[in-house]
């Protein structure tokens, strides 16, 4: 098993992980839930929940473009998720922030998203978990591009 491990590539690995499981949580809300949230939105609502930013600051935030987070915040308001409104101290740019409705989803996510980390834990051993998160969450020494 360890030279297996040698050959495996770090990168991949997380990714892989990753997309398995925002697939598995999008699909948990998708089958509780009649307001389909595609990824990208939870992304963006993840940026703005308990806050009010402007859509330049969530631009900064995720590596989407600007055009392409408005896009997203006029898809959520549409859903009646997200409320957009005039920037005081910029009037060309907007602010963003979770109706209450929006709320409600975010939060309700949460909790599958909780759910799913405790069969998680059930499978792997909660120490693990915890060992894992606390590798995430380290400082690995990279820099960001």
């Amino acid at each position: 098993m360890n030279s297996e491990l040698k050959t495996l590539d770090l990168i991949d690995l997380i990714s892989e992980r990753h997309l398995q499981l925002r697939s598995i949580a999008e699909g948990e809300w998708n089958e509780e839930s009649d307001i389909h949230i595609s990824n990208s939105e939870w992304f963006i609502m993840a940026r703005i929940y308990k806050k009010n930013p402007s859509v330049s600051q969530v631009t900064r935030r995720v590596d989407i473009s600007r055009q392409a987070v408005h896009k997203f915040a006029k898809g959520l308001q549409a859903k009646g998720l997200v409320e957009i409104t005039d920037s005081r101290h910029n009037k060309r740019d907007k602010c963003l922030m979770l109706t209450q409705l929006g709320k409600e989803c975010y939060e309700k996510n949460l909790l599958l998203k909780k759910d799913l980390e405790m069969k998680i834990a059930e499978e792997i051993g909660f120490d693990t978990l915890n060992t894992l998160k606390r590798i995430l969450v380290s400082d690995w020494g990279i820099r960001e591009y």
